[in-house]
């Protein structure tokens, strides 16, 4: 049985026409549940050391984002029953963002204890990110 596909963020990178980040399966289902106990959520990848190099979930809104932070795409995130929940944006520094402009981003979970303050952390689960460089 071949392996359920990753799910592409809408485009929203001016001048761009693929989706920049997507994904894996294992957070989509992590994401439902998540979304169940906090309703709608959203990424930020502030970029730093330690906990700032991976991206951090929160009820949307919770994260204010400002001229430093750059869009890179919205998810519409589909609940267990196959309907929309709503969309889930995945923003990240500007200043990340200039040295991550040539990859393309998965964002997968595996087993372990995150930030304390991304909504994943009581799961035992963490976020993290797959990269591949993209042409330029």
């Amino acid at each position: 049985m071949p392996e359920p596909a990753a799910l592409d963020a809408r485009v929203v990178v001016a001048g761009e026409s693929e989706s920049r980040v997507a994904l894996a399966p294992a957070a989509i289902a992590l994401l439902q549940r998540l979304w169940d106990q906090h309703g709608p959520l959203m990424f930020h990848q502030s970029g730093g050391c330690c906990d700032g190099s991976s991206p951090m979930c929160y009820p949307a809104g919770e994260f204010l984002t400002g001229d430093a932070d750059v869009l890179l795409g919205v998810f519409d995130l589909p609940g267990t029953d196959g309907a929309s929940l709503g969309g889930l944006e995945f923003w990240m520094s500007a200043e990340q963002f200039g040295y991550w402009r040539h990859t393309r981003l998965l964002v997968d979970v595996v087993d372990g204890r995150g930030s304390g303050f991304s909504v994943e952390a009581p799961e035992g689960k963490r976020f993290l990110i797959r990269s591949t460089l993209i042409g330029t």
